[in-house]
This record gives C-alpha cells, sequence and structure tokens, in this order.
C-alpha cells in the first residue's frame, strides 16, 4: 500500500505530462505561434497571425442562377467559390455521371488536389461536398477500374482513398456533405469526414463492403461508430444494410432529412442553408471550436477540456473577439475580418 502511495504522484505526473504533450500537438495543428494557457508555456499567437491566414472572400462576378462563379470546372469535379450573400461558401461538386461518381484514380487525384488548395485557401469559410449527378452522391469505389489492378496496387489505392477523406476530414472550416442520392461504400466514407450530413428522404446509404468479402477502407469502420455507435454500427457493416434518408436520420446517420424536390437538389438547399447560418460567425472561433470538438473527443474529459482552454486562449488576443463585445454593446452586427 506505501509503495502504491509513493508511486502514486509519479504516475500522475506521468499522466498529466502525457496530457500536456497531446494539447500541445493539438494546439501545433493549428499553426506556428500557439501556445497552452495557464501553467502551460510556449508562444502565444498575435493578430497578425490569423490576419495572415484568415481574412473574408473578397467579391467576385456574379453567379450563375445566383449561386456562385464557376472558377474551376474539370470532368470529374466541380469546385465553386459562391459570391454575393454566399460568400466564403465553396461547393465541391463531383461529376462522374458515366460511373455514377465512383472513385476512381483521377477522381481522388482531383479531390487531394482541390482540398490541398482549400485548406489554405484564406477566402473560404464552409465547404459543401455534393453530386452535380441527379439521384447519386458518390457509389463508392470504381470496381469496372478496380477489377483491372493487380493484387499489389490494391492496397496503396485504397490507402490513397483513405488519406484524401482524412483530408477532407482535417480541413479546418466546417463542411457539409449532401446527399441527394445513392451514397454507397465510399460514398458514404466521403460523407462520414464531413461535420454535417444531410440528405434527401429517397437518397440510399451503406456501408455494403462486406457483400463483396471486403470491410470498409476509407474511415468507414472508425467513422460510422463513433457517429451512432458501436453496436448499431457493427450491425449495419456486417449486415451491407443500406438506408434511406428517414431511416439514417432515425439513426442519427444524418442531420437532417428533407422531401426530395423536382430540381433533385434538396439536400443541397437544406446544406446551403446551414452553411448561410456559419457565415456571420467569427472565422477563428469557428476554427478553433471544430478543432477543439475533433480532438476532445478522441481523449478523456480532462484532457478534453484543457484542449477546449487551449483553443479558447487563442480566441481572447484577436480583433475579431473585442469587435464582437463593441457590436453587442453597440446592438449592430459584427463586422469579421478573421484576425
Amino acid at each position: 500500500m506505501a509503495a502504491a502511495a509513493a508511486a502514486a504522484p509519479g504516475a500522475l505526473g506521468t499522466l498529466q505530462a502525457g496530457r500536456a504533450r497531446l494539447v500541445a500537438a493539438c494546439c501545433a495543428r493549428l499553426g506556428p505561434g500557439w501556445r497552452l494557457p495557464g501553467p502551460w508555456t510556449g508562444p502565444r499567437a498575435g493578430p497578425a497571425t490569423w490576419a495572415r491566414g484568415w481574412t473574408p472572400a473578397i467579391g467576385g462576378p456574379a453567379s450563375r442562377r445566383g449561386f456562385g462563379s464557376e472558377v474551376k470546372t474539370e470532368d470529374e469535379l466541380r469546385v465553386r467559390h459562391l459570391e454575393e450573400e454566399n460568400r466564403g461558401i465553396v461547393v465541391l461538386g463531383i461529376n462522374r455521371a458515366s460511373a455514377k461518381n465512383s472513385l476512381s484514380k483521377n477522381l481522388i487525384k482531383m479531390l487531394s488536389k482541390a482540398v490541398d488548395a482549400l485548406k489554405s485557401d484564406k477566402k473560404v469559410r464552409t465547404i459543401i461536398v455534393r453530386s452535380e449527378v441527379p439521384g447519386i452522391f458518390c457509389a463508392g469505389a470504381d470496381l469496372k477500374e478496380r477489377v483491372k489492378m493487380n493484387p499489389s496496387e490494391v492496397g496503396p489505392f485504397v490507402s490513397k482513398i483513405r488519406a484524401v477523406i482524412n483530408e477532407i476530414a482535417n480541413l479546418p472550416v466546417p463542411t457539409i456533405a449532401a446527399i441527394d442520392g445513392l451514397a454507397l461504400g465510399g460514398g458514404l466514407e466521403l460523407a462520414l469526414a464531413c461535420d454535417i450530413r444531410v440528405a434527401a428522404s429517397s437518397a440510399k446509404m451503406g456501408l455494403v463492403e462486406t457483400k463483396m468479402a471486403i470491410i470498409p477502407g476509407g474511415g468507414g469502420t472508425q467513422r460510422l461508430p463513433r457517429a451512432i455507435g458501436m453496436s448499431l454500427a457493427k450491425e449495419l457493416i456486417f449486415s451491407a444494410r443500406v438506408l434511406d434518408g428517414q431511416e439514417a436520420k432515425a439513426v442519427g446517420l444524418i442531420s437532417h432529412v428533407l422531401e426530395q424536390n423536382q430540381e433533385g437538389d434538396a439536400a443541397y438547399r437544406k446544406a446551403l442553408d446551414l452553411a448561410r447560418e456559419f457565415l456571420p460567425q467569427g472565422p477563428v472561433a469557428m476554427r478553433v471550436a471544430k478543432l477543439a470538438i475533433n480532438q476532445g473527443m478522441e481523449v478523456d474529459l480532462v484532457t478534453g477540456l484543457a484542449i477546449e482552454e487551449a483553443c479558447y486562449a487563442q480566441t481572447i488576443p484577436t480583433k475579431d473577439r473585442l469587435e464582437g463585445l463593441l457590436a453587442f454593446k453597440e446592438k449592430r452586427t459584427p463586422r469579421y475580418k478573421g484576425e
């Protein structure tokens, strides 16, 4: 007993040191200059740091149908930076009608390139992932391409899919998946990587890989249990069951379900409404709130609270915080600059 008591302070110190390292690593993901609050040490990020990394979007040409200007169009992926009242919202539109938006080598390459550009784009405030093909979100891996692969090629390609989906999950701004059609296998894994999922009631979604004697390889075995709980996730993966929008809403897989409209884009329009709700908020706060939630959910409560404290501390010296207080006092809409 005495030996255990004597060892306890050392064990506690080891645990606290481990938590400190974890929180420090969390802050490091936010960029140079971050520090831990209170007893933690390290340099603090000043407003200039944020000014370099986050500024509001600048104006641009008026959009087609008022939704945005198509600034980058390619065969399989369209990236649109919306304008006017939607400025700051970026839409990633998958466009492989001939293959049900399945994940090919080329599409994965294009997604990776787009995400790499967006994560450092100062104008981006929210990203919507949708389909440009009616009735389809993403049917998963391109099996016609896969069947031509040598077995030695399959593992590395699945790793690339997983890496791109992880890059989407790690984007610093809110992400919304608009599921207006079929989302199977890797398609659902892509949606699971987004912060929020909305779907039409007619949409179909599921992790169906066990039907083909494989398992989800793009993060599905990890993100689905975190979204809906372990037991139900196991049931859905083991059975390869496909859910419609109402069933997906009932189990917590999606946040909102809509009746499909004549245009076939009900989920996208709901995603756009949500993105507009996010736009007025402080961009620095949005970034650190997402990080605090994501990192905190992976650790125990005490460490999670330390991560929250570290993230909160980074909002204190910002000009945006002072602007928020002043706007509240003056009863006006705040004008945030992301610094």
